[in-house]
């Protein structure tokens, strides 16, 4: 399907917004490691070649731009652990909701938190798995799934609990559907890297200290499962995403709890991707209406 094993969407030193290849160190899978990359010409879902150019990396992007970007699905209670960490039973089905693109931002980004999002605690951290769909998949088996993947992404499902479950009308999407609440990145990871997407280690730290340390293998619905469940008459496009839900040590299991607060710094990890790590930052004053 790709014809790059790792993407990545960055500035250049003049200035260009490009996608390429990113050339790291031997040794070394963290994208954000990356100071060159060779250019990508074409449609990253379709048609492309990596060329021989290279290009010096001023800044990492988030790894697909806005319009390239179909769907935002996530789950929700798809680790065992963290099920249990909130006195919640496994879910029959996968828990679905869904974020709006403006929720995208990339890796270095800021976390705005808007005045409502300030108003009370309960800010709080996830670090997910996310499944870049690379092809139209409708109706597809769970044997096959994987065929339909272009690669994988880390991300942050930022969310607030007292937006989420009390002030959501019982939907899930408002408290985490916030304009940048949803970095993701470094870069994306081909299938053909990344061959098996539950024996990944996935992480947060939260002001340089470890809060979630866990791997994909806790998953209730695995990537192949989540992906035939979601294609169930309905079509899957290329640049959906998946957020495919958060393990346990998120700030609201514990006791007390831990939020987020202005000013801190959240870093989240996959194994065989890299990092991401943005602030938290207030927004000082609401917009006019």
């Amino acid at each position: 399907m790709a014809s790059f094993s790792r993407l990545i969407r960055f500035v250049s030193q003049d200035g260009r917004r490009l996608y390429g290849e990113p050339l790291l160190p031997a040794g070394v899978s963290n994208i954000i490691k990356a100071s060159q990359a060779r250019i990508i010409n074409g449609d990253i879902f379709g048609k492309h070649v990596v060329t021989d150019q290279i290009a010096n990396v001023k800044a990492l992007l988030a790894p697909l731009a806005r319009e390239d970007v179909g769907t935002v699905r996530c789950l929700g209670l798809n680790y065992a652990q963290h099920a249990k960490e909130t006195n919640m039973p496994l879910p029959t089905y996968p828990v679905l909701f869904y974020k709006p693109v403006t929720a995208l931002t990339g890796p270095f980004d800021p976390i705005p938190v808007p005045v409502p999002a300030q108003e009370v605690e309960g800010l709080d951290y996830e670090c997910e798995l996310v499944v870049v769909i690379g092809k139209e998949a409708r109706d597809v088996s769970e044997a096959r799934a994987l065929d339909y993947v272009l690669g994988y992404a880390v991300g942050n499902d930022v969310s607030h609990r007292e937006w989420q479950l009390k002030r959501g009308g019982g939907q899930w999407s408002l408290g985490k559907g916030f304009d940048g609440w949803a970095p993701f990145g470094p870069g994306i990871v081909s299938s053909n890297l990344i061959k098996d997407p539950q024996a990944l280690r996935i992480s947060t730290k939260l002001n340089g200290k470890t809060v979630q340390d866990s791997t994909t293998a806790d998953m209730a619905f695995q990537v192949a499962k989540t992906i035939a469940f979601l294609s169930q008459g309905t079509t899957l496009l290329p640049g959906d995403l998946i957020f495919t839900g958060t393990p346990q040590g998120v700030g609201s299991g514990r006791k007390p709890p831990l939020w987020l607060k202005d000013g801190d710094t959240v870093e989240v990890g996959l194994e065989g991707v890299g990092t991401i790590i943005n602030k938290v930052q207030h927004v000082r004053s609401r917009p006019k209406l």
